[in-house]
């Protein structure tokens, strides 16, 4: 019997050790950290042998296959000595896909992926299809289809996930924008980062649709080096295209074979230039899928958005303060600014992953009245914005920077939690970090 290895307890890896497990492999889990209890008790349901708090590499080099958490990078010891052997290392996804013969939507991008992942599942929904949402989002992909069935998947995909995928096809792929993040991952080279999100293209043929944006100049150009089968449908606010999503003044026109759909853009429910993208690839992939007019516009206008991206928290003493902890790159933060429409104090900080803050001074000069540290090391955002805002406070928990953001904050004003950084240094993780702040904006 083929021995299968997975490596990281999380949702990622227990849905594959499940997978795997359902399908006759025998199954051991390694895991360098503890493993949570609600995915002990699942892998204990499943008479799955594990291990945690450290890896024994004589039980994980003996597999035939090793299916590797996205966290845990190509440079790790153990991954590097189980290539050196010749033992395949597959991602989650690309284990699940070999067992599932349902329609598979896939969104990778920068910024903008659990936004539009989530946005075109409730699109189906309200469509009233089968569908299973997943990937970098929810519930694993591989525990679902080891457990349930659905029709047509949701698969939001990271680049970490993509490294790892080889025989795995998008019936649907859709590209939002490629702008540096995790550069840590790849070399500290762009292009290694541009490959990978390019990999959710591979196995494509011509009856397959590639969504992308064609105002990202970062994927056009990759476009003109890279072979893509698919039938590629650009999304733009710059100009008129044939088949697509454009924007017509305030109206977003899509066109996909003979039909065609068109929606004010004041009637989405979620505001900001970047949420036109999302809107626009949802639309489309509406289209493709053959949903109907009424439903694509009943779902875009009730559609209220995704916790910790751009989330109104409360309005306190006429200060509105917004959660946006997912905005761990520097693009994510440029796109929250862009969206303020008040004077702002801006809380930044926490594990830098080689950012480049430039991108955003000239937003953070017009609108940004102070800015708040959160993180331990604030060296380099004090050395990058002291002489672009007047005010500047280091804080070391969320409780901290929001008693200090509401100090410095005047009525009219917004407080953005929009931090450009990972929250490894302070935090379990994006989604802790956002929990944290809004529960000390509450006791506020």
């Amino acid at each position: 019997m083929d021995r299968i290895v997975v490596l990281g307890g999380g949702e990622s890896g227990t849905g594959a050790a499940v997978l795997a497990k359902v399908k006759g492999f025998e199954v051991f889990l390694s895991d360098m950290a503890r493993i949570g209890e609600t995915h002990k008790s699942m892998l204990d349901q499943y008479g799955i042998e594990y291990e945690e708090g450290g890896h024994t590499p004589e039980k994980i080099l003996n597999a035939s296959c090793i299916i590797k958490s996205p966290g845990i990078p190509e440079t790790a010891p153990l991954v590097k000595e189980a290539y050196a052997r010749g033992i395949d290392v597959i991602s989650e996804i690309e284990f699940a896909g070999r067992y599932d013969n349902s329609k598979k939507i896939c969104i990778t991008g920068s910024n903008g992926k659990t936004t539009t992942t989530t946005l075109i599942y409730y699109l189906l929904q309200k469509a009233g299809m089968d569908a299973g949402l997943g990937g970098n989002i929810g519930k694993s992909y591989a525990l679902q289809v080891a457990t349930e069935h659905h029709d047509i998947y949701v698969l939001e995909i990271s680049s970490f996930q993509l490294d790892g995928m080889y025989d795995f096809k998008a019936d649907i792929a859709v590209l939002l924008n490629i702008t540096p993040d995790h550069l840590d991952r790849y070399g500290h080279d762009m292009q290694n980062y541009i490959n990978a999100k390019f990999r959710i293209t591979q196995n494509m043929s011509a009856d397959d649709c590639f969504i992308f944006c064609s105002d990202d100049e970062v994927t056009v150009g990759a476009l003109q080096k890279i072979v893509v089968k698919a039938k590629q449908l650009p999304i733009t606010q710059t100009e008129e295209v044939d088949e697509g999503a454009f924007l017509n003044d305030n109206i977003m026109v899509v066109h996909y074979g003979d039909s065609s759909y068109e929606m004010d853009i004041n009637e989405l429910r979620i505001e900001g230039r970047h949420n036109v993208y999302n809107s626009m690839a949802a639309a489309l992939t509406g289209k493709i899928m053959n949903i109907s007019n009424s439903v694509i516009r009943e779902a875009l206008s009730s559609f209220t958005g995704v916790e910790h991206r751009l989330e109104r928290v409360l309005s306190i003493k006429d200060v509105m303060y917004i959660n946006d902890s997912k905005a761990t790159n520097v693009n994510s933060t440029w796109y929250a600014l862009e969206s303020m429409k008040t004077p702002v104090v801006l809380i930044l900080g926490g594990t830098d992953k080689g950012n480049d803050y430039s991108a955003i001074y000239d937003l953070v000069m017009k609108k940004v009245r102070a800015i708040v540290c959160l993180g331990v090391d604030n060296r380099k955002i004090h050395e990058c914005f002291e002489d672009k805002v007047d005010v500047m406070v280091d804080t070391l928990s969320a409780e901290e920077a929001v008693q200090a953001a509401s100090k410095l904050a005047k009525p009219g004003d917004t407080v953005l939690l929009s931090p450009c950084c990972a929250s490894f240094d302070l935090f379990k993780n994006y989604e802790d970090r956002g929990r944290q702040f809004k529960d000390a904006v509450r006791k506020l």
